[in-house]
């Protein structure tokens, strides 16, 4: 069922709009489903940091996945547990490390020695100890989009195992940082469960590599990645979280007393979330005729930089369909959302929905061409 133009907003567009309804049944089946192995559920921010958004998947319990001090101190403002925040990224700055000690957030995720060093300096500072868990690179392939990919040995993502020796030896000299944890994550938008498989074989063997040395840490997190379906939104309003989390219960050996934590975002947050836009302009091309919106890639990044495919609804015309490029008003021959876009005849001032904009759209806005920033709205 597309987007009902009744339930929108008579505002100003473009705009966001949110289908709360359709958040609260993803998270109440993610609740359902994680909870019956006991795993884990870290919510990554990066997906979409709107703070009634964090509030609402705050609400359910779960925990918070950052990659920068600023999603910390927003996952913290909406509520989150700080013992239930874990901190990613390559390039922690000392602030942000700093800031996040001082929250006693429950782990960083790290990902070389320099790192560890330090983390380990900026504890003894504050007087505390640091849990870390050690990102691995298990180069495996996501078999994703080369800018999502980021568990092969290529990529600038965690600790490359060859390396790993070297990282346990600088561990056993620092005082201020405490080894919990083992964390991998493979890249995002994954909709082959085969991914998922030959990740938790290669953290089987991992793990049987620590234990031959002695060490079994307590928490085992495996990132995220879980795709969405772009192309049926309607169809598969979120994906087969069953499947999801029964694959890593059959196929993970946890040791005993181990848990397991997952970061999932865009899967959450990814099928909630439309872009609404107005037509302001239909021009004759060569091939087909553009339809010229109100919103441009400032709004939706995705299709330029990741040629990212959104269904596209004209959702004010019931007239014979007719081919369109749909693009923006942005200085840019990449600001298009699509070529060749079956949509009913379409006159200015029609609304489009772009659709599965909740994950990595609102949070990548930009005011490049200076362009005001969009508003979010939400259904009751």
């Amino acid at each position: 069922m597309s987007i009902d133009i009744n339930v929108l907003p008579a505002v100003k567009t473009p705009f966001y709009w949110y289908d709360m309804q359709l958040l609260e049944n993803t998270l109440d089946v993610v609740k359902r489903e994680s909870d019956r192995y006991g795993f884990n559920v870290h919510y990554a921010v990066k997906a979409n940091a709107n703070i009634d958004i964090l509030k609402k998947i705050h609400s359910y319990g779960f925990g918070a996945d950052c990659v920068s001090g600023n999603e910390v101190a927003r996952s913290v403002e909406a509520g989150f547990a700080s013992d239930k925040i874990v901190y990613a990224g390559v390039g922690k700055s000392d602030d942000e490390i700093t800031n996040a000690l001082r929250n006693d957030i429950f782990c960083f995720n790290v990902e070389s020695i320099p790192e560890l060093e330090v983390i380990n300096e900026l504890a003894q500072k504050e007087g505390k100890i640091a849990n870390v868990a050690l990102r691995i690179n298990p180069n495996v392939d996501a078999s994703t989009h080369k800018y999502i990919t980021t568990g092969l040995a290529e990529n600038k993502f965690g600790i490359n195992m060859w390396d790993m020796e070297n990282v346990l030896e600088a561990l056993a000299k620092l005082d201020f940082v405490k080894l919990i944890g083992l964390h991998f994550h493979i890249g995002s938008q994954i909709t082959d469960l085969k991914s998922f498989k030959g990740l938790c074989v290669r953290v089987n063997e991992l793990q049987q590599w620590f234990y031959a040395r002695q060490i079994i840490v307590d928490h085992i997190n495996v990132g995220g990645g879980l795709g969405i379906d772009y192309t049926n939104p309607d169809k598969e309003p979120m994906p087969n979280f069953a499947e999801y989390f029964k694959l890593f219960a059959e196929m993970l050996e946890l040791r005993p007393k181990q848990s397991l934590h997952f970061e999932l975002g865009r899967s959450i947050v990814g099928q909630c979330g439309s872009l609404i836009t107005k037509v302001l302009y239909v021009k004759n091309g060569k091939n087909t005729d553009f339809a010229i919106v109100d919103a441009g890639m400032t709004e939706l990044i995705r299709p330029a930089l990741y040629q990212a495919q959104h269904k596209i609804e004209n959702i004010s015309s019931e007239l014979p369909v007719k081919k369109y490029d749909v693009v923006g008003p942005i200085c840019e021959s990449s600001d298009c959302f699509g070529k060749a876009i079956q949509l009913p005849e379409t006159k200015r001032g029609d609304l489009i929905a772009i659709r599965s904009a909740g994950a990595y759209g609102e949070v990548m806005v930009s005011e490049y061409n200076l362009r005001s920033r969009v508003k979010a709205y939400y259904s009751k």
